[in-house]
């Protein structure tokens, strides 16, 4: 017997995402310092997102953008499965110029899925002296094994195991939107 065709269904669109992230950038606010901060967004899609959060603080704040740093985070290719055993980080040599042990740290993510992006992140970073590492991401699927969280969650979703969120982020996609693709089952008539 075989399965039915994944099928997509499309959560949120650009303008219901500028509206979470407006909210994330207010829960930013409250949870960090007034001085000494900066974003770091892991690649992909974390960077692109890291900057619209940028923008929405400069937009409540008035001050100038944080500064934004990206670093290069791969284990998963984006149908979930494994490209490598072990997170591959590539480092940005910029954060080893900061006073990281005074400046506050925001890690931005598209999706905190099961957490390996995250923790080599902040491992990386806790090496380069790190002190104050908070993390924020658009998706938080719930299903994390590893011991991170994200301190900022735009989107709570809990779909099934084999299912995968999709966070479409220009300019690595056309529209700005958060998607699933349902794998469906035998005997699935939804």
């Amino acid at each position: 017997m075989n399965s039915p065709p994944p099928a997509r269904v499309r959560l949120y669109d650009e303008e219901e995402l500028d509206a979470v992230l407006r909210t994330m950038a207010h829960q930013a606010l409250a949870c960090l310092p007034a001085s000494r901060l900066a974003l770091v967004g892991i690649q992909r899609r974390g960077e692109p997102l890291a900057r619209r959060l940028q923008l929405h603080l400069q937009q409540l704040t008035g001050a100038a953008p944080l500064p934004l740093y990206p670093v290069k985070v791969k284990r998963y290719a984006d149908d979930l499965s494994i490209l490598h055993t072990h997170t591959q980080l590539t480092g940005n040599p910029e954060l080893g110029n900061l006073d990281l042990a005074g400046t506050t740290l925001l890690v931005v993510d598209d999706v905190l899925y099961e957490g390996h992006s995250l923790l080599r992140t902040c491992a990386y970073l806790a090496e380069l002296g790190a002190r104050q590492v908070l993390s924020a991401v658009l998706v938080d699927r719930h299903v994390c094994r590893q011991p991170v969280h994200a301190d900022i969650v735009g989107i709570h979703l809990q779909v099934a195991a084999q299912d995968i969120v999709e966070c479409h982020v220009p300019p690595y996609e056309a529209q700005f939107c958060v998607e699933v693709l349902r794998h469906g089952r035998p005997g699935d008539t939804a």
